[in-house]
C-alpha cells in the first residue's frame, strides 16, 4: 500500500504523515516544492523520533508544485508511480480567513484542480480530501453531512474557495472520494502545540490583558454572540486515518465536529479559566440583541475617529477585522455518518475542550505570545549570562531552569552550594549551561568576593535577578524588643541587594547594557498588617531603583521591578493557614522574571495590587480601616509568638478574604 499526500509540512498534515508512518505500512509520497525541501528534512527527523528510523525512511519527497498541472509532477515520476496509490490525500490549501482572495483561489481551487487531474493520472484507488465546515456558509439550521449546495451564503472568499474546491472533488468521476470537513482546529490536546494565530487564538491577548488590567474573581457579563465549534488537531488527524482505512465509504462527507453545543462565551470562559483571568458570570441573551437594530452602530463606526479607535484597538489586540465578521457560527452541524463511522474506536467523540484548554493557553503563552511580540525568549537572552540570587530553590531555581532552556547562562547564587548544584545538574541533564557560586548576601564581604569571582570568569554579566530575600511576619506588639528582625531584613533584602547592583553598575554601564530585575512585593502596594520589617525593606530597594534608574538609563542600563504576589516557597511555611491560600507557583513566579528580562518593562505586578495602590493615595484612612480589619482576622502565628504545635488550620473568614484578595499576604 501506498499513499500520496498534499501539504504533508503543514499543521494537520505533517501529523497525519506521523500518524501514518506510526501505524501503517507502505511508502508515503510527499508533495513538497524545491526551496521547502529543508523543512522537510527537519519534518522527517521529528518523524524518526516518532515512529522510528526505519519508518522514516518510508518518506519519498516528490518534488512539484500545487499552481501547475499535475501539481508540477515531473512526467517520469508521475509514469513511476501510476498504479500504486491506494490512497492520495489532499490537504494543501489555505486555511486563513484573512488570506488574499486570488491566493485562496489560486491555492484552493486551482491547487484542487490540479490535485484532483494527478489521483486521476495516477489511478488512485481513493481520493481523501480535507475540506472545511466553512461549506455550510451561513445556512440556517442544521447542515447534514450529505447536503452541499443548499443555496447557502457564502460570505468570504474563504468560503467560497472552500465550496468550489469541494465541489471540484465531488464531481469528478474518475476517482471514488471521501470528504473531511473539520471545524476549527486548535492545538494538540495533549501538549498544547500550535503552529500559528488562528481562530479563538485571535482573542488571547485580549483575555491576557483583561487578567492584567482585573481581579481574576470579578464576574463579567457579556453578550452571547452565537455559537462556535472547535476541535484539537490529534483528533482531527486520528479521526481521518481512521476514516480513510474503513472499508464502503466513498462518495461520503464527514463532519469532524464536537457533537456538543459550544458557545462562544462559554468558549472565552474556558480559556479565561485556564489563563486565572475573570469570566463571564452571565450573559445577555442572543435573542434580545438580535431585535437591537444594527445600523446605529455600523453608522457611527463609519465615522472617521471612532473607525480609526476601533482599527487601532483592533491592531493592538492582533485580532483582523475580518475576523470579527465571523466569530459565530450560524449553522450547526450533524455527525452521523462521522459517528458511525467512528464507532467501536476511541475516536467516538472529540475530547470535551475543558480538558484540554489549560494546555492550548499554556503553549500559546510560553511559545506564540512571544512570537506574536516579535522576539521569542530565546531570541531576546540566548547566550546571556544572568546573575540569580536566591537559586538553589523556589523562584530562583524555576528561573534559573528556564532561562536555561531558552539558551542563557544562569549564574546561580546561593549560600547552600550542595543544593545550587542540583540546580545545576538539572540544568545540564537538559541540555543547557549554569555556573554556581557560593555567597552570603547578608555578608557584604561575601558579596565582594562573588562580585571578583564572577567577573573574573565572566566577561559580559548581562543581568542581575536581586530575588533572595528574607521574609518576617510579625505584629509590631511583638516586635518591641526585636529591633534586630528589621536589621536582618534590611541587611539582606535592602543592603544586600544594592551591594550587588553598584558591584556589576560600572561593568553595566561601561559595556552600554544590562537589566536589573529586583523581586519585590506585592506588600509594598498594599501595606498588609504584620510586614512592617519586610516591606520596609522592599520598598527602600524600590525606591532606591526609582532614583537610579534615571540616572542609568542613558548608558543602556535598565530595571525591572516585580511586586510578586504570595507565592508558595518555603520561605512562607512558618506560616501554616497560608498552606489554603491562593498562591501562585515557583514556576509562574520565574516565567515573570524570564518576562522581565525580555521584554525589559518598568514595573510587574497584579491589578490588585495597582488597586492598593490607587486606593491608598486616594484615601489612605478608610484603607486603614480595612487593613485593621484584616490585622483582626488574621492572627499572628505561633512562629512569630515562638510557640509550636498549635493548630493553624485557616478559618472559612480567612480563606475567603484570601480568596478575595488574591495574591496578598496577610
Amino acid at each position: 500500500m501506498a499513499y500520496f499526500v498534499t501539504g504533508a509540512t503543514g499543521f494537520i498534515g505533517r501529523r497525519l504523515i506521523e500518524r501514518l508512518l506510526d501505524k501503517r505500512q507502505g511508502r508515503v509520497y510527499v508533495l513538497v516544492r524545491a526551496a521547502s525541501m529543508e523543512r522537510l528534512e527537519d519534518m522527517i527527523e521529528r518523524w524518526s523520533v516518532v515512529a522510528g528510523p526505519a519508518a522514516a525512511k518510508r518518506v519519498q519527497p516528490v518534488i512539484g508544485d500545487l499552481r501547475r498541472p499535475l501539481l508540477g509532477v515531473e512526467h517520469e515520476q508521475v509514469a513511476e508511480l501510476r498504479g500504486k496509490i491506494v490512497h492520495f490525500f489532499h490537504l494543501a490549501a489555505v486555511y486563513d480567513m484573512t488570506a488574499p482572495a486570488e491566493l485562496n483561489t489560486a491555492v484552493n481551487v486551482g491547487g484542487t484542480t490540479h490535485a484532483v487531474e494527478l489521483a486521476r493520472t495516477l489511478e488512485a484507488k481513493h481520493l481523501h480530501h480535507v475540506s472545511s465546515i466553512a461549506v455550510a456558509g451561513e445556512y440556517r439550521g442544521t447542515f447534514e453531512e450529505s447536503m452541499f449546495d443548499e443555496g447557502q451564503k457564502l460570505p468570504s472568499p474563504y468560503h467560497r474557495t472552500k465550496f468550489e474546491s469541494e465541489r471540484i472533488v465531488r464531481e469528478q468521476p474518475y476517482v471514488p472520494w471521501r470528504v473531511y470537513r473539520p471545524a476549527i482546529v486548535v492545538g494538540d490536546s495533549q501538549t498544547g502545540e500550535m503552529d500559528k494565530i488562528d481562530g479563538p487564538y485571535y482573542f488571547f491577548k485580549a483575555i491576557q490583558r483583561m487578567r492584567r488590567l482585573l481581579p481574576e474573581w470579578l464576574p463579567l457579563v457579556g453578550v452571547d454572540v452565537g455559537n462556535t465549534n472547535v476541535v484539537p488537531v490529534d483528533w482531527v488527524v486520528a479521526a481521518v486515518d481512521h476514516i480513510a482505512h474503513e472499508p464502503e465509504l466513498d462518495g461520503r462527507a464527514f463532519h469532524l465536529t464536537d457533537p456538543r453545543p459550544q458557545r462562544v462565551d462559554d468558549l472565552f470562559n474556558e480559556f479565561a479559566a485556564a489563563a486565572h483571568a475573570p469570566r463571564f458570570a452571565a450573559s445577555i441573551d442572543k435573542r434580545l440583541t438580535d431585535i437591537v437594530p444594527k445600523w446605529p452602530l455600523s453608522l457611527a463606526l463609519r465615522v472617521p475617529p471612532l473607525r480609526q479607535v476601533r482599527r487601532l484597538a483592533l491592531h493592538e489586540l492582533g485580532i483582523p477585522g475580518q475576523v470579527l465578521a465571523h466569530v459565530d457560527l450560524v449553522p450547526t452541524f450533524d455527525t452521523s455518518e462521522t459517528e458511525r463511522a467512528l464507532k467501536g474506536s476511541a475516536l467516538e467523540q472529540p475530547p470535551p475542550l475543558h480538558e484540554y484548554a489549560p494546555r492550548l493557553w499554556d503553549y500559546w503563552e510560553r511559545e506564540m505570545d512571544d512570537l506574536a511580540k516579535g522576539r521569542t525568549l530565546k531570541e531576546q537572552l540566548g547566550g546571556k549570562h544572568i546573575l540569580i540570587t536566591g537559586a538553589s530553590s523556589g523562584i530562583g531555581r524555576a528561573a534559573g531552569v528556564k532561562l536555561a532552556a531558552a539558551g542563557a547562562v544562569p549564574l546561580l547564587v546561593a549560600r547552600n552550594v550542595e543544593r545550587l548544584e542540583e540546580v545545576r545538574a538539572e540544568i545540564v541533564a537538559a541540555g543547557g549551561t549554569a555556573y554556581v557560586y557560593a555567597a552570603d548576601l547578608a555578608d557584604m564581604e561575601s558579596i565582594e568576593r562573588l562580585l571578583e569571582r564572577v567577573l573574573a570568569d565572566h566577561r559580559n554579566v548581562d543581568g542581575l535577578v536581586n530575588n533572595a530575600g528574607r521574609s518576617i511576619r510579625r505584629s509590631i506588639a511583638l516586635s518591641y524588643d526585636r529591633f534586630h528582625d528589621f536589621e536582618r531584613t534590611m541587611q539582606l533584602n535592602y543592603f544586600g541587594a544594592v551591594k550587588l547592583i553598584i558591584g556589576l553598575m560600572p561593568h553595566m554601564r561601561e559595556r552600554g547594557s544590562g537589566h536589573i530585575v529586583n523581586i519585590s512585593s506585592i506588600g509594598v502596594q498594599a501595606n498588609p498588617p504584620r510586614f512592617s520589617a519586610y516591606v520596609a525593606s522592599k520598598a527602600a530597594l524600590d525606591a532606591f531603583t526609582r532614583v537610579v534608574a534615571s540616572e542609568v538609563v542613558g548608558d543602556g542600563v535598565t530595571f525591572t521591578t516585580i511586586h510578586m504576589p504570595l507565592v508558595r516557597t518555603p520561605m512562607i511555611a512558618p506560616t501554616k493557614m497560608y498552606d489554603a491560600f491562593p498562591a501562585i507557583t515557583p514556576e509562574e513566579a520565574g516565567e515573570m522574571i524570564c518576562e522581565a528580562l525580555r521584554s525589559r518593562p518598568k514595573h510587574m505586578g497584579t491589578p490588585l495590587g495597582t488597586f492598593g495602590e490607587v486606593a491608598y493615595a486616594l484615601s489612605p484612612k478608610t484603607v486603614d480601616r480595612i487593613l485593621h480589619l484584616a490585622y483582626r482576622v488574621f492572627p499572628d502565628s505561633a512562629a512569630a509568638k515562638g510557640e509550636t504545635a498549635i493548630d493553624e488550620r485557616a478559618s472559612f473568614e480567612q480563606i475567603a478574604m484570601a480568596t478575595l484578595t488574591r495574591g496578598v499576604h496577610w
